[in-house]
C-alpha cells in the first residue's frame, strides 16, 4: 500500500513520541534527585552518581548498540531500549541502598534511554533525509520538548502528592504500553522498504543528479571503524561530544536543587527544567533547518554558546536570584544550547558515512556518554568540596568552548556540503 506521503515522516513522528517520553523518563531524575537525598540523606556526589554510573555503563554499551542498529535494525535496538528503561523505574521504588539506585535509575534507566534518546535515535534517522536532514531530525527531537513541559509538571505532582516511588512506578508503565507498539513500524532506512531519502524518485533523482561531496577521496573511502579511530577528524568528534554531554547533563541534573537552595520553591524549579525543553522545540528545528542552509558546524557553535551563557547566568542568580536570569539560563540552554541534537547524528554521517556508520557512531557515543557521566558526578564532587556551584559552573562554561573549537576542527562541511551550499559547490566545480 503506497502513502499519500513519505513514509519518512512516519519515523518522525514515532521518533517525536518515543523521544518525548524515553528522553524525559531518564530526565526526571532531576526531580527524583531532591526526594531521595531528603529520604535517605545521601551525599549528592554519591547519590549523583547513580545517574552518571548509568552514563558510564551506557558509554560501554554504545558501540555495542552500534553494532546491534548495523545487523538488526532500529525496531530491535528500540524495543530493548523500551524494555530496560520500563524495568528500571518499576524496580527503583524498591530502592533502599544506594547500589539499588545505581542498577535501577542508572543502569537500566540508563541503558534504555541511550537506545531511546538522541544517541538510538541518531544511528538511523539520518538515514531517511538528506536534503532536510537537519529539519526532518530537529521536528523529531522536538518531542523532547513537548513531553517535557507536560511529563516533568505532572512528575513533579505526582511526587509531592504520592511520592517518588509511586511516580517513577507510574512512568514505567507510560513507557511500556505507550513505546512498546508504536516503534515496531520502525525501518532503518528507506531502501529497505523500496524508496530514496527525502521522498524522491528515481526518475527524478536520475534527471537531476547533484553530488554534495566536497572531498571525493574521503567520501570515496569504505569507513569501518578501524579507519576511522585513526583519523584526527574521529577524535575531534570525540572531543566535542564529550564536552557537549558534559555541559549538557552538568546542568541538567543539578539545575533543579540548585534553584530550590537560591530560592526558588519545587514547582517553579521543575516548571523551568521542563521550560528548558519545551523552548528547545523552536531552537531544535529552527537550528536544524538552518545547519541545513549554513552547515553544521555554525549551529554547533552557537548552540555552545548557549550552554556557555547558561552557565555564566547560573553563576550570577547566585548573588542575584532573579526571574529575568533564569528566563536567560531557560532560553540560552533551550532554545539555544539544545540545537546540538539536530546535529550530532548527521555531522558523524556527512564524515563517516558508509555502511559501518552504526559501529563508528556508537563507538563516539562512548566518549560522549562519558562526558554526560563525568559533568554531574564532578559537579556533585565540586559541590560536596566548596559548598556552592562556582567553580563547577565556571568549568561547564570553559567545557562549552572546548565543545565548539573541536567540532570545527572536525570540519564536516569540509566533506560534504549541506543542501543551501550544494549549489555554490556545483558552481566551483
Amino acid at each position: 500500500m503506497r502513502l499519500p506521503f513519505f513514509y519518512g515522516w512516519i519515523v518522525v513522528a514515532v521518533t517525536f513520541v518515543t523521544m518525548g517520553i524515553g528522553v524525559n523518563a531518564r530526565t526526571s531524575f532531576s526531580l527524583l534527585f531532591p526526594p531521595i537525598i531528603t529520604e535517605f540523606g545521601w551525599p549528592r556526589g554519591v547519590t549523583a552518581g547513580a545517574f552518571s554510573f548509568g552514563f558510564i555503563v551506557s558509554a560501554v554499551m554504545g558501540p555495542v548498540i552500534g553494532r546491534m542498529m548495523d545487523k538488526y535494525g532500529p525496531r530491535v535496538v528500540m524495543e530493548t531500549g523500551v524494555v530496560l528503561m520500563a524495568a528500571g523505574l518499576l524496580l527503583s521504588p524498591l530502592t533502599t541502598q544506594p547500589w539499588h539506585l545505581y542498577l535501577t535509575i542508572g543502569v537500566l534507566v540508563g541503558i534504555g534511554s541511550i537506545c531511546l534518546g538522541y544517541s538510538g535515535q541518531s544511528l538511523f534517522l539520518p538515514n531517511w533525509f538528506v536534503r532536510k536532514r537537519g529539519l526532518a531530525v530537529g521536528m523529531a527531537f522536538a518531542g523532547v520538548g513537548i513531553g517535557s513541559i507536560t511529563l516533568l509538571p505532572w512528575m513533579q505532582s505526582m511526587i509531592e502528592q504520592s511520592g517518588w516511588r509511586s511516580a517513577s512506578f507510574t512512568l514505567g508503565v507510560i513507557v511500556l504500553v505507550v513505546l512498546v507498539p508504536i516503534n515496531l513500524l520502525l525501518r532503518k532506512r528507506p531502501e529497505d522498504i523500496g524508496l530514496l531519502p527525502d521522498g524522491d524518485s528515481t526518475a527524478a533523482t536520475a534527471t537531476k543528479p547533484v553530488s554534495n561531496i566536497v572531498d571525493a577521496a574521503w567520501a570515496a573511502t569504505d569507513w569501518t571503524l578501524a579507519r576511522a579511530i585513526r583519523t584526527s577528524r574521529f577524535w575531534w568528534i570525540a572531543a566535542g561530544y564529550f564536552a557537549g554531554l558534559y555541559i549538557w547533563y552538568a546542568v541538567q541534573i543539578h539545575q533543579t536543587k540548585y534553584l530550590l537552595e537560591i530560592g526558588f520553591d519545587a514547582k517553579f524549579a521543575a516548571f523551568a527544567l521542563g521550560l528548558v525543553s519545551f523552548v528547545g522545540i523552536p531552537g531544535q528545528i529552527l537550528l536544524g533547518h538552518l545547519s541545513d542552509r549554513f552547515g553544521r558546524e555554525a549551529i554547533w557553535a552557537i548552540s555552545t554558546t548557549g550552554f556557555g551563557i547558561c552557565y555564566v547566568a547560573l553563576i550570577a542568580m547566585q548573588s542575584h536570584p532573579s526571574s529575568l536570569l533564569l528566563y536567560v539560563m531557560v532560553v540560552a540552554q533551550g532554545f539555544l544550547g539544545y540545537g546540538l541534537t539536530s546535529i550530532m547524528g548527521a555531522i558523524v554521517l556527512e564524515i563517516f558515512q558508509g555502511r559501518n556508520y552504526g559501529s563508528i557512531f556508537g563507538m563516539l557515543m562512548l566518549t560522549a556518554l562519558a562526558g554526560g557521566a563525568a559533568g554531574p558526578w564532578l559537579t556533585g564532587v565540586l559541590y560536596d568540596i566548596f559548598g556552592n556551584y562556582t567553580l563547577a559552573f565556571w568549568i561547564g562554561a570553559a567545557m562549552s568552548l572546548l565543545s565548539a573549537l573541536a567540532i570545527t576542527m572536525a570540519s564536516p562541511g569540509k566533506v560534504r556540503a549541506v543542501a543551501g551550499k550544494t549549489a555554490q559547490l556545483q558552481i566551483v566545480k
